[in-house]
């Protein structure tokens, strides 16, 4: 991602890349997707859109006691928002710890979608 003054972060970058600091000032969390094996992240800001777009994760984090860090998983949806996943006390670069679940949760909506799809073509 890409900081210019005022706008926070404009492309997609590694998540571990911004795992270490806290959240910028102005942004909800960062938008996970998966491409090549990695994790990337783009920041969504708080004066956007409510709701997360359907089939991407959001990640968002805060400082906890100790140096560590509190992180939570939304999953978007055509409907809602739903949480997915809380990971209290984490330390260090934590993107490694988030990965499996945001890749599975990624997969899951994926399939549903499809399924979803192929039902609604047999039953028209």
């Amino acid at each position: 991602m890409v900081r210019s003054s005022g706008e926070g972060f404009r492309s997609p970058v590694a998540l571990s890349a911004v795992t270490r600091e806290p959240m910028p000032a102005g942004v909800r969390g960062a938008t996970v997707t998966e491409a090549g094996g990695r994790l990337m992240a783009t920041w969504m800001p708080s004066g956007g859109p409510c709701r997360v777009p359907p089939g991407r994760v959001l990640l968002s984090w805060t400082p906890a006691p100790a140096g560590r860090t509190d992180v939570t998983a939304h999953l978007g949806l055509a409907g809602a928002q739903v949480l997915v996943a809380v990971w209290p006390g984490l330390r260090g670069e934590w993107s490694g710890v988030v990965r499996p679940t945001v890749a599975e949760v990624s997969g899951l909506h994926a399939a549903l979608r499809l399924a979803t799809a192929a039902l609604e073509r047999l039953t028209d």
